[in-house]
């Protein structure tokens, strides 16, 4: 086969050449285009289903949304792997995991069939919303925007119908969340006392508020019916009949009769119609916020967080998202736009404008050094064509596969360049030989026949040479194929090495004999040797004469390097994400449950003003809480910094000094990462322990009592070290319970009581307000005096059937308790994890002692305990490893046996390999 294949790429030479240029111009040209990230996607298939119930505590959230929509909706569609769900004060989401190769279209598919029956939902919450699904590291840019002449309403309107619209169309963009959004509403703010005084009712405000508007989502008012305008015909034309709002202000709001079940609506004493704004307030203002875009400057800022789809172009979408920010500048007057707050793209261009002068440089020294050891201007000419074609014929094959170049796939091309000069060096070497033992001999075979000859003789050894090298990364490959996490990183690297080497093989086949013929037909093969390769010599074997002489020393001496490999072997530092300056940090930041808004905002702003004087940060932009449809459910105790270094700063000075500001801020919980770490962190969540025992119910009291009992139990284990408790944190939550005995005596019901109290303290929606292409919220809310503490709760009055009003403290107990700040679920169910260590004791033993140690363990009703199979997926795969690693071992030594065709040389080849390792061990301790 190795002889047809040259000998026919050399009798069609010229084609062969030809298609070397072809494939170098077409390489170059369409890998320009390639996509280009930092890492690969390595999420596994996910659905995420958020609900926003602003108002909702995180447990109402749980009962109210959660549950319905996770067990009677999305529990069980097709291709289901895992369910989990959070709940948090307002919002419920939902992530569905399904199996590894699903595709998420067809996914998102069976998930929108199940969400059209949330109609059944309690009228709670705004509609289920399915979201667009986001690569692995998602955020592709922060910008921010800011005015001193704008009001955070107006800047809010126009992110939200002008900007935001116009960046959800930018190609590659699946998300874009805004903090610090104002969204502009028309408030109807009540005080009980005012309303009692008038003699009207909270009812008659909602209903004249609503019944004002042409549209409320209030089914027991009017206007939830607002009715077509019709047509007319005339004798010769059609006519459409168009009814214009007057209401456009709070003002014009505040001038609407009052609709109340007196027919006399007037003031008393007086002959003026009551109206809308004589028993409330009537202003222009905005929704409670769950979260906020932090200002350094004492502007009005907003913040801008864009994700993209998986696969997208980061420096495409971040240009997009840029031409698109600039063309709606001009409209933008007297907003100034930042878009350095967060931008990854910097990194990926400043990391490709060093990787190619990089690369070149490389070549030309590899190139150079041929040159230098055959002293033959045509060997280095051979290797100046067919390493570069190597690498870009292996990399034009990922991008016709439609792979992301990123730094795995760089890696594994990196890896291979070294068999690729291999081979360049063993073909010229042998060519070379060939015709000069031809022609110093006065054969009469032709220059084409010597490289084949050549040629034949060393891909042979070069065949044993390649498989020898992938039989050493089997391991790697079947840790690149087996799912999950290892399967993103070692599965694309594992691919562009295995591509390379083919390349490798095919170019050694084809084009180095094709090369070697144009350039060596007609013309003497140089035989003057080297100096370089002179000196080497002579050095070489003057280092070796004392070895030979003295054979202990050579061993004492490799004895001494493979000690001194096993020993750093420890220092070495283990890590599935690469390390990389990245210059965008990203410090998570968090308070003490319960922190109020205004609090962390002082707090964060104080901070991002400390970082932004430090010498080397070039911005700074942090976010609060949590945004509408935004990779975060943070409440708003959280939020994050984002740090901008300059690419002039010392990076390792300018994160110890971040460092030691945030350090700076006891009792508060922080960490100085990158965004990259933090996204593989949320992967690998969960799988930080040995053993893990999951302890499933429904009520935390119970679980918390029970999985102490558990912890016990599991703590005197053999081989169980530091057994620990996860369980929710609570939050101080103010709790209204309705006292049924006085509710009677007043003839008010439970559900009665709330809807006022809901009313007056989160707001109701009455209607909507439709200016040209925006759409407003009008809302009747209790004024701000009324539900600013626990005595005003208490002291908020309640309509009663008669038009009467009491104190809600009358019908209710209001008081200060302990809640969960956030409800986790799996499969369903709230749980409880007992993690623990594993130590002096194989882990697979363990976990049967704890099987067994719970098997003794009566539980309550509805509770059960599984032990998650993660330490049993993890123990198999190292044996696995283990196993392909003794396999690839032995087919080693039988390869060199095959190769060598002797058992003793065999030996000693094989023996010597580990201590070619130990050259790159001390390598990678010395360089960090």
């Amino acid at each position: 086969m190795t002889h047809w294949i040259v000998g026919t790429s050399l009798k069609l030479r010229l084609l062969v050449v030809a298609l070397v240029v072809g494939v170098m111009v077409a390489g170059v040209a369409q890998l320009r285009q390639m996509p280009v990230d930092v890492l690969p996607e390595f999420t596994p298939p996910t659905v995420e289903v958020q609900t926003e119930a602003l108002g909702l505590s995180a447990a109402e959230v749980e009962q109210l949304i959660t549950v319905p929509i996770e067990q009677d909706l999305l529990n069980g569609v097709a291709w289901l792997d895992d369910i989990r769900s959070e709940s948090v004060a307002g919002l419920s989401r939902i992530q569905l995991i399904f199996e590894p190769g699903t595709d998420i279209m067809r996914a998102r598919q069976v998930v929108q069939e199940r969400l059209t029956q949330a109609h059944a939902l309690p009228n709670v919450s705004k509609p289920p919303l399915m979201i667009e699904p986001p690569s692995s590291a998602g955020r592709v840019m922060m910008a921010r925007l800011s005015s001193e002449e704008l009001t955070s309403i107006e800047m809010s309107v126009l992110a939200r119908w002008t900007v935001k619209p116009r960046l959800l169309g930018v190609p590659g963009v699946s998300n874009v969340a805004i903090w610090g959004q104002r969204e502009r509403q028309l408030q109807v703010q009540v005080d009980p006392k005012q309303l009692q005084a008038m003699g009207v009712t909270l009812l008659d405000v909602i209903e004249t508020a609503g019944n004002a508007l042409w549209v409320s989502p209030l089914s027991f008012l009017e206007a939830s019916t607002p009715g077509t305008g019709g047509f007319i015909d005339t004798p010769n034309q059609r006519l459409s009949i168009q009814h214009m709002l007057p209401i456009k202000t709070a003002e014009d709001l505040a001038q609407v009769p009052m609709d109340t079940a007196d027919s006399d609506n007037t003031v008393a004493g007086a002959a003026a119609t009551l109206r809308l704004g004589d028993v409330a307030t009537v202003v222009e203002d905005h929704q409670p916020l769950i979260g906020d875009a932090i200002a350094t400057d004492g502007a009005n800022d907003l913040l801008f967080v864009i994700e993209k789809i998986p696969g997208a172009n980061t420096i495409d979408v971040t240009q997009g998202v840029e031409e698109a920010l600039a063309a709606l500048a001009p409209g933008l007057t007297g907003i100034t736009i930042d878009t350095t707050v967060y931008r990854p793209a910097s990194f990926i261009e400043t990391a490709m404008g060093n990787l190619a002068p990089l690369l070149a440089a490389s070549a030309i020294l590899a190139v150079l050094v041929i040159g230098a050891v055959f002293f033959d201007w045509r060997s280095a000419v051979i290797g100046a064509v067919t390493i570069p074609l190597s690498v870009v014929a292996a990399a034009f094959v990922l991008y016709l596969r439609g792979t992301t170049f990123n730094t795995v796939i760089l890696a594994g091309l990196v890896v291979a360049l070294g068999t690729i000069i291999d081979d360049v060096v063993v073909d010229v070497a042998a060519i070379r030989r060939r015709l000069q033992a031809n022609r110093q001999d006065g054969n009469e075979l032709s220059t084409s026949q010597v490289i084949l000859e050549a040629a034949q003789e060393t891909r042979g050894l070069s065949m044993y040479g390649t498989l020898i090298v992938l039989l050493a990364l089997a391991p790697v490959f079947y840790v690149g194929f087996s799912g999950g996490l290892p399967e993103a990183f070692f599965g694309p690297l594992a691919i562009s090495y295995a591509l390379a080497l083919v390349a490798s093989m095919v170019v050694a086949l084809t084009v180095t004999p094709v090369l070697a013929l144009l350039l060596y037909a007609n013309t003497p093969v140089n035989r003057a040797e080297s100096p370089v390769v002179r000196r080497l010599q002579g050095g070489y074997e003057r280092s070796l004469a004392p070895l030979v002489r003295r054979p202990r020393w050579g061993f004492a001496i490799a004895g001494a390097l493979l000690a001194a490999g096993l020993m750093v072997i420890p220092s070495l530092g283990q890590t599935m994400l690469p390390a990389f300056q990245d210059r965008d940090l990203m410090i998570h930041w968090e308070g003490a449950p319960g922190t109020s808004l205004p609090e962390m905002n002082r707090i964060t702003t104080l901070v991002s003003q400390e970082l932004k004087s430090l010498p080397g940060v070039r911005s700074v932009g942090a976010h609060v809480g949590r945004a509408i449809t935004s990779d975060q459910s943070a409440s708003v105790n959280g939020g994050e910094i984002w740090v901008s270094l300059d690419p002039a700063a010392n990076y390792t000075a300018t994160v110890a000094a971040v460092q030691d500001v945030v350090d700076g801020y006891p009792g508060l919980q922080h960490e100085v990462m990158t965004y990259p770490e933090q996204r593989i962190r949320e992967v690998l969540s969960g799988e930080r322990d040995a053993v893990v025992t999951r302890l499933y119910g429904s009520d935390f009291d119970v679980l918390a009592t029970e999985a102490e009992k558990i912890r016990e139990r599991i703590a005197g284990i053999d081989g169980v070290v530091n057994p620990h408790l996860t369980v929710p944190v609570d939050e101080p939550t103010l709790e209204i319970e309705v006292d049924l005995a006085k509710a009677q005596e007043f003839g008010v019901n439970p559900g009665d009581v709330r809807r006022s109290a809901s009313a007056l303290l989160s707001g109701i929606e009455v209607g909507n307000l439709f200016d040209e292409q925006k759409v407003f919220e009008v809302v009747v809310w209790g004024a701000p005096e009324t539900r600013h503490s626990l005595t005003s709760i208490n002291e908020l009055l309640i309509d009663t059937p008669d038009g009467n009003h009491i104190r809600l403290g009358d019908v209710a107990k209001v008081g200060l308790v302990p809640s969960p700040a956030n409800i986790e679920h799996d499969a369903v169910s709230r749980y409880v994890d007992i993690g623990a260590g594993v130590q002096n004791r194989d882990v697979n033993a363990v976990a049967a002692d704890i099987h067994q140690a719970l098997a003794g363990i009566d539980l309550p009703l509805e509770y059960h305990t599984e032990l998650l199979g993660g330490y049993a997926a993890r123990q198999a795969t190292e044996q696995q490893i283990l196993g392909f690693a003794i396999a690839a071992v032995v087919g080693i030594y039988l390869l060199l046996q095959a190769a060598f065709g002797s058992w003793k040389l065999a030996g000693l080849a094989f023996v010597s390999l580990p201590l070619a390792l130990v050259g790159g061990l001390l390598a990678a301790v010395a360089t960090g």
